[in-house]
């Protein structure tokens, strides 16, 4: 995320943070929960050298490993609580509870004339967390979404069903479906389906 001359990166998943990202090209990271697939760049960017990166998140200290015990360069000190704002520069960040097997926050983010909500890994949403965003006018919502429907209700990330009904209970301008599954991606090449005009699927490389 870039806003006011700052860049924040939204989790730390990729295994080569180091060789993408020069030293100082960021101001910090905005962690949603400590799984691997969110979270193993950390494991090899603690043993920089140099300035101190904060590490903003649910306070986990059991998430990943031995994080938390030898920190290295990565600052954990300053974890978010459900429904803190806190700014980031120009950037408003504001942490929204989800429904996960770790603690996990989703973030709101305001900056630039923008809002836009960042909601991964869940199924469904917390009526809070739900209530505070059908309150705004969001530009974007980006959503959890890793399966086609399920005739049973999914246990850590939303099938297409549930997403849909809370992208319907949020209404934002626009939604992109992200976190997605081999097996969704297949579901939709195997036949045309449609989805409601105001929502479409996230892609690598994507700018928005």
């Amino acid at each position: 995320m870039e806003c006011g001359g700052q860049r924040w990166l939204l989790d730390s998943g990729l295994p080569d943070l180091c060789e993408r990202f020069a030293p100082g090209s960021f101001a910090g990271i905005l962690q949603t929960h400590y799984h691997a697939d969110h979270a193993q760049g950390l494991l090899a960017l603690r043993w920089g050298v140099g300035l101190r990166i904060p590490v903003l998140g649910p306070d986990d200290p059991e998430g990943l490993a031995d994080l938390y015990k030898h920190p290295g360069i990565l600052d954990f000190s300053e974890p978010f609580a459900a429904f803190e704002q806190r700014p980031l520069g120009t950037l408003r960040v504001t942490a929204l509870p989800l429904t996960h097997s770790r603690p996990t926050f989703g973030y709101l983010l305001e900056g630039g004339g923008r809002r836009i909500a960042y909601l991964t890994d869940t199924v469904g949403l917390p009526d809070a967390t739900r209530d505070v965003l059908r309150d705004l006018a969001l530009d974007v919502l980006v959503l959890d979404c890793s399966t086609p429907p399920r005739a049973t209700a999914p246990r850590n990330h939303n099938d297409l069903t549930r997403a849909l009904e809370s992208i319907e209970a949020v209404q934002p301008t626009r939604a992109l479906l992200t976190h997605i599954g081999h097996e969704l991606d297949a579901w939709f090449m195997q036949e045309p389906r449609e989805l409601p005009e105001n929502v479409h699927l996230a892609h690598d490389g994507m700018t928005l």
